[in-house]
């Protein structure tokens, strides 16, 4: 069971939601990238893995071999804060780039969203150590349920499925870290109010 629990935690990792967001959005959403060719699909979805994914990574090694977090896991609340920033960071560089390609302003306000949630963790950090695992699939959430109420997607099964995997995601970080029930929830409401909320909002506008 440990052991299930720790590799759900690796296979659903927060710096790999912004890319598992983007494609679901890409799968379920034409509009997001309408004028886009189907290499352009891939290109774009190698660039937001390489800068919110790849990068953040490779800066968290070096930092551990620097001593300056003790481990990937980063289980105290006070290592946190430069890889935040630094997330932070790669996130405002994805964006920029982002506005660069020719996508649906929804996939913009997607990344605003994380960032937004990045962002306000951070800050939360000082003082109590939120879930960032919940954060990460609470994004993934708030954006599926966004793009039905924006778009109308139809998105009821791939919702179904991002809501069980964030059920077993918390299980799995109640088991295998020292997140306590608030620290999970509250994750997850921030992470699905962020993405939800920045990508919605527009609509209105």
């Amino acid at each position: 069971m440990h052991f299930a629990a720790r590799l759900l935690s690796y296979v659903l990792h927060p710096l790999l939601m912004p890319l598992v967001t983007l494609w679901a959005m890409l799968q379920l959403d034409p509009h997001v990238a309408y004028f886009m060719p189907p290499n352009g699909k891939l290109l774009l979805l190698g660039m937001v893995a390489v800068m919110t994914f790849l990068f953040p990574v490779m800066s968290v090694l070096l930092m551990r071999r620097a001593g300056l977090v003790t481990d990937l896991e980063l289980p105290r609340r006070e290592e946190r804060m430069a890889p935040y920033l630094i997330t932070l960071l790669y996130g405002g560089m994805t964006l920029y780039l982002l506005f660069r390609t020719p996508l649906h302003p929804i996939a913009y306000a997607l990344f605003i969203g994380i960032l937004c949630a990045v962002g306000i963790s951070a800050i939360i950090t000082f003082w109590w150590k939120i879930s960032a695992h919940m954060v990460g699939i609470g994004g993934l959430v708030g954006a599926l349920f966004a793009l039905e109420a924006v778009h109308g997607v139809e998105a009821f099964l791939p919702v179904v499925i991002a809501i069980g995997l964030a059920g077993a995601l918390g299980t799995a970080r109640l088991l295998t870290s020292d997140h306590t029930h608030a620290q999970v929830h509250m994750g997850m409401l921030l992470g699905a109010a962020c993405t939800f909320t920045a990508m919605v909002l527009p609509s209105f506008g």
